[in-house]
């Protein structure tokens, strides 16, 4: 009985002790566990996530800037954009003592030009930190010289190269080649994905901006190993080199550009110079201008909303941003809408009386009683005789023709010239007039419409593209600024090569745009631009156009001359001239002058001094006459 009492006692703590040890091994198994899913999880679930903590930790990155591409004329002997070497001063605050702090700043500011507390307004945020602050950029090497010689006394400063951006030339070129500026926030959230970061600086207009991502290049980056504490510890950096952006040659023809620059002077409007056989833009001035290396400076965002507030508008590409009424340079489309839909023979004749009265209204020719008498299209194009149009458009085209003719031109649209702005012009219809106006289209706005004036808008790049049709026999091509991509610099590999691209196409028959191209020429020879288009070296043909504008007070008229040559040589060779002078300046209908000095420089090889030397224009700069 002792033993069988003895015998179960033994069992029983067995039992326990093996129901603990299953215990203590299930604790064991649910642990080590525990431990394999949590590994599992650091390594595979989010090791990536520790892979950067571990990485920004243990090394200090810094970006290096790339080069941006350079600029260049169609010639690639003449550079519009450049990169000068400049410096930035930059500050690692922690490494800064704080029993010298206030020494180290002052002797800082002192070197880079800069006020103590402007300094301190960046580096007081970021005291403790071990990170790189950019103080101040575009430093002459002779200021980092003085800080190096001074480096003992400067613990925590340092410098580096960044180049800076250069236009040589400053004056109208500005509108085309435009300027670069800081990205802002509303920008970074649209172009994060394409790799541009918070410190980006980017194009803000013109082919800076069209072309910002050829330009941009690869930033390299420069990488030291750093203690727990932003420390550094690697002897030497691990270096990987930023990629140079490409190198970009316009069509622009630097020699022209002046030309024409110097031909409008400081006339409010523009001028463009574009070739129709190819699209290519010679040149493109529009006055005022802005330098735009006033954006390198310290004090851009000032000297930018000086800029504009200024009443001109200085930042305003007026070729292809500014609209206004094409005036009579729109009956060349008339008179090849006239001839194409037949609707009045060509030679047959309207007589001019100085003004015709019609719905109560008396609506008056620029050249009054007696009027021109009788004319038949020839010479009512040459003469812009408003009477001879309003009657062709109000009983024999209509709105829906002419309308429709100006579309075909290419204008109320976009013409896709290589700029981020552009305008589109507007071409009016009956429907949207009752639309916008709640009210019926008369035959009134009809004649309006019919010399170019009225609800009719269009830029100068418009009025040169339908130029362009006439010359090319029914197609334009689209105009562009880019000539050629290459590699880097101006001996280096071409990349890519514009070609000329058609953009518009019309179905008119090519006998009529050769009897509008005669027109266009007697227009010069025996026309009202006569005298200030004549030119011994050259043929031109040619319209003028003189638009009604509200706003100005009297005598003042936005004056238009579009005009082409060689006449007589094939269309490979030509090349057109558009001239807009704003009602702004005084009246001197200057439009046809100036068109006329470009042309003779362009291919007589001449500067403007010796252009308006050879055609006498040296008098007239001050005339002041109206004529149409």
């Amino acid at each position: 009985m002792i033993l069988d009492l003895e015998s179960t006692r033994t069992s029983l703590s067995s039992a326990e002790k093996n129901g603990k040890m299953l215990v203590l091994a299930g604790i064991i198994v649910a642990v080590f566990t525990l431990y394999l899913l949590k590994l599992f999880s650091m390594q595979v679930v989010e090791g990536e996530k520790y892979r950067k903590q571990s990485q920004n930790m243990s090394s200090r990155i810094r970006t290096l800037p790339a080069q941006r591409g350079e600029i260049y004329d169609r010639n690639v002997d003449y550079p519009l954009v450049v990169n000068i070497d400049s410096f930035a001063v930059d500050v690692i605050p922690a490494n800064i003592p704080t029993e010298r702090y206030d020494t180290v700043i002052s002797r800082l500011a002192l070197f880079l030009g800069m006020k103590k507390s402007d300094i301190d307004k960046k580096i007081r945020p970021v005291r403790n930190s071990f990170t790189l602050l950019e103080i101040k950029a575009n430093i002459p090497f002779e200021t980092i010289s003085d800080i190096a010689e001074n480096s003992y006394d400067l613990p925590g400063v340092s410098w580096r190269s960044k180049p800076n951006r250069y236009y040589v030339e400053t004056g109208s070129i500005s509108h085309v080649l435009g300027y670069i500026g800081n990205i802002t926030k509303d920008e970074i959230n649209l172009m994060y994905n394409k790799g541009y970061k918070e410190n980006s600086i980017i194009g803000k207009s013109g082919i800076e901006k069209q072309y910002d991502s050829l330009l941009q290049g690869v930033e390299g980056s420069e990488s030291w190993t750093v203690d727990a504490k932003g420390r550094i510890l690697s002897a030497k950096p691990v270096i990987v080199p930023p990629q140079s952006g490409k190198s970009l040659v316009l069509t622009i023809d630097s020699r022209i550009q002046k030309l024409a620059e110097e031909a409008l002077g400081q006339r409010v409007g523009a001028s463009v110079v574009l070739k129709p056989a190819s699209g290519e833009i010679l040149a493109m001035v529009s006055y005022p201008y802005f330098d735009a290396n006033i954006f390198n400076s310290d004090e851009s965002s000032s000297k930018y909303q000086e800029i504009a507030k200024q009443k001109n508008q200085p930042f305003l590409n007026r070729v292809v941003d500014a609209e206004y009424p094409p005036a009579s340079t729109f009956k060349t489309i008339m008179s090849t809408a006239m001839l194409s839909e037949k609707v009045f023979p060509s030679s047959k004749t309207i007589e001019c009386s100085g003004r015709i009265v019609y719905g109560g209204r008396v609506f008056n020719c620029h050249k009054k009683y007696p009027g021109h008498g009788w004319l038949d299209l020839k010479n009512g194009l040459a003469q812009s005789c408003d009477v001879y149009y309003w009657n062709i458009g109000r009983d024999f085209l209509g709105v829906d023709s002419i309308a429709s003719y100006a579309k075909e031109f290419g204008f109320g649209q976009s013409l896709q010239i290589d700029l981020p702005s552009q305008k589109e012009g507007f071409v009016p219809t009956a429907q949207w007039k009752e639309r916008r106006y709640h009210e019926k289209w008369v035959d009134g706005d009809t004649m309006n419409m019919s010399i170019g004036q009225g609800y009719t808008l269009v830029t100068p790049l418009h009025v040169a593209d339908m130029m362009a049709m006439v010359c090319n026999s029914g197609v334009v091509y689209k105009p562009h600024l880019l000539k050629e991509v290459r590699a880097h610099g101006a001996d280096s590999e071409v990349i890519q090569t514009v070609e000329k691209e058609v953009m518009l196409q019309s179905n008119v028959d090519k006998s009529v745009w050769k009897e509008v191209q005669n027109a266009l020429r007697y227009t010069i020879t025996d026309g009202s631009a006569e005298y200030p288009m004549h030119n011994k070296y050259i043929q031109i043909a040619g319209k003028t156009g003189t638009a009604e504008v509200n706003g100005y007070g009297k005598d003042h008229w936005h004056s238009w001359m579009v005009a082409y040559a060689p006449f007589d040589a094939p269309v490979e060779q030509q090349v057109i001239v558009v001239t807009l002078v704003e009602a702004v300046n005084e009246w001197e209908w200057w439009a046809p002058y100036c068109t006329n000095i470009i042309l003779q420089g362009i291919f007589s090889g001449q500067t403007y001094e010796e252009a308006i030397t050879t055609l006498g224009f040296r008098y007239l700069m001050k005339t002041n006459v109206r004529r149409e």
